[in-house]
């Protein structure tokens, strides 16, 4: 499958998914090659009459909103958000996430875990069996010690830990943080990896997106498949 035929699977997803955006509701607005075609097609059903705002996950996507016309909330004060939509770099049958590998891991989550509602876009060849294996988990970390840091996470998963770097130098997200890519064949319990990463000082999130999903939206060859996850 050509890298054309992908992205018109992941467009096909996002159309689907902004079908769950009403009137004057508050949109969390993902990041990466998947969600800016939901950007683009909320855009349009803003020049189509209907009114609703957006909080960013980046400010490559508050770029690309300003340019779609669509209002956005200060993300520094407090809000409500009725749907997040944003894709993923991998989904495992529970629904559980692997997320960053454009680098707004720490953003995406907070408004994640903020919206009432969290639906996940991807083309079926981010479905895996289990996460791990053909894309690494980033983790974000404080520079400071970020080499002790990346020690204590070998330690933990004996798994081999990358320095993600652009141009020769340290990758830095938009907070001025480090991303670490973990090299882990399979990750069979993602939750209770998320948990005890969590404990490492220096880390500031993990890429794993755990019970999060409520949607998730799959890209085929034959159309689009909506997945509800069973949360009890």
């Amino acid at each position: 499958m050509t890298p054309a035929d992908l992205d018109s699977l992941k467009k096909a997803a996002a159309l689907k998914a902004v079908e769950f955006v009403r009137e004057g509701m508050v949109v969390g607005l993902g990041t990466g090659s998947t969600a800016k075609h939901m950007v683009v097609a909320l855009g349009e059903k803003i020049r189509a009459g209907m009114r609703l705002r957006g909080v960013p996950t980046s400010q490559e996507t508050a770029a690309l909103a300003r340019q779609s016309g669509i209002p956005l909330i200060d993300t520094e004060n407090r809000w409500e958000i009725d749907v997040a939509i944003d894709g993923a770099d991998q989904v495992d049958p529970g629904f559980n996430l692997i997320k960053g590998g454009g680098g707004a891991l720490l953003k995406e989550k907070i408004v994640a875990a903020s919206a009432k509602q969290f639906i996940v876009l991807v083309d079926h060849t981010k479905q895996v069996p289990v996460l791990g294996g053909s894309f690494p988990l980033p983790i974000e970390v404080i520079p400071f010690g970020w080499g002790s840091t990346a020690r204590e996470i070998e330690r933990l998963t004996k798994s081999p830990v990358v320095l993600r770097e652009r141009n020769g130098a340290p990758f830095k997200t938009e907070a001025g943080h480090f991303i670490v890519d973990v090299h882990l064949a399979r990750i069979e319990q993602p939750a209770d990896l998320e948990a005890v990463l969590n404990h490492i000082p220096g880390i500031v999130e993990t890429g794993l997106f755990v019970g999060r999903t409520d949607i998730l939206i799959v890209g085929k060859a034959n159309g689009t498949e909506t997945l509800r996850a069973n949360k009890t």
